[in-house]
């Protein structure tokens, strides 16, 4: 008769066995410790010499004690390997310099949110007199004023927007839920007025400002991406063309326009 026992009290050791009757009335009951070897062997500080020699428990408990090791290291490898892939995947849509998001980020969102069909803009900036900066203190100057725009520019936005580093001195803002144009105005001035404050950098001072041009895509339209950044430019150019640290809206009459050659100095 197979038997399933347990003490009444702690550590309510689970036993396993046979109950076998004799002939004389005697019965004889054989009992293990069975899959609760485990906790047998912690509860009662058991050792290898408590067992017989020819009992297995010892070679199971060395392998369940294999299998917790290979499943413990298994599992470390795995999050060291998770935790690098997320490391890997944050630096190919991070700017190493600003640590902003860069234009692969900036692809990513803008074909998540026009296949969503939401309402967006999209903020093109491009640094005024940068060029002068870098020509006259160097690129380690350049470097910081640009670490410092960056820095600016998330201040000056709202935590749901994203802000990405193209390249150079220009950048991008992508804005969701756009409720007014209004909002916009009051962002685009905001960065033009913080960033035309002197930068300090060892003792010089950085003069830059900035040119902005923003589309303002409403909900359920369905531009193409390229569209949209093309859109952008054309804006900003026409900030430049006016006069530099100025902010444009996007409207189909400026295609038309003069226009600002994008490869002429600042």
């Amino acid at each position: 008769m197979k038997l399933h026992l347990a003490f009444r009290d702690a550590p309510r050791t689970e036993l396993k066995g046979l109950l076998v009757p004799l002939d004389d009335g005697r019965t004889i009951v054989n009992l293990s410790f069975g899959i609760s070897i485990f906790d047998g062997v912690q509860d009662y500080a058991l050792t290898n010499a408590d067992f017989a020699a020819t009992d297995l428990a010892i070679e199971m408990l060395y392998l369940m004690e294999a299998k917790s090791a290979a499943m413990e290291a298994s599992r470390r490898l795995n999050l060291r390997l998770e935790e690098a892939r997320i490391a890997a995947e944050e630096q190919a849509f991070t700017d190493l310099l600003t640590g902003l998001k860069n234009r692969r980020a900036l692809n990513a969102v803008l074909e998540r949110l026009i296949a969503a069909g939401e309402g967006f803009a999209v903020m093109h900036i491009d640094l005024d007199h940068f060029k002068a900066v870098n020509d006259s203190l160097g690129h380690a100057a350049g470097d910081h004023v640009l670490q410092v725009v960056a820095r600016i520019m998330v201040q000056e936005t709202r935590s749901s927007d994203m802000v990405v580093r193209l390249g150079g001195d220009e950048f991008t803002v992508v804005l969701p839920d756009v409720r007014s144009e209004n909002v916009l105005e009051q962002i685009g001035q905001r960065i033009i007025d913080r960033l035309e404050e002197p930068i300090h950098f060892k003792g010089e001072v950085c003069k830059v400002s900035a040119s902005i041009g923003t589309v303002w895509v409403q909900r359920g339209d369905t531009p193409s991406r390229d569209g949209v950044l093309a859109n952008a430019d054309t804006a900003l150019y026409a900030s430049k063309h006016a006069g530099r640290a100025r902010h444009t809206f996007y409207s189909p009459t400026l295609q038309g326009g003069a226009g600002f050659d994008p490869t002429a100095s600042d």
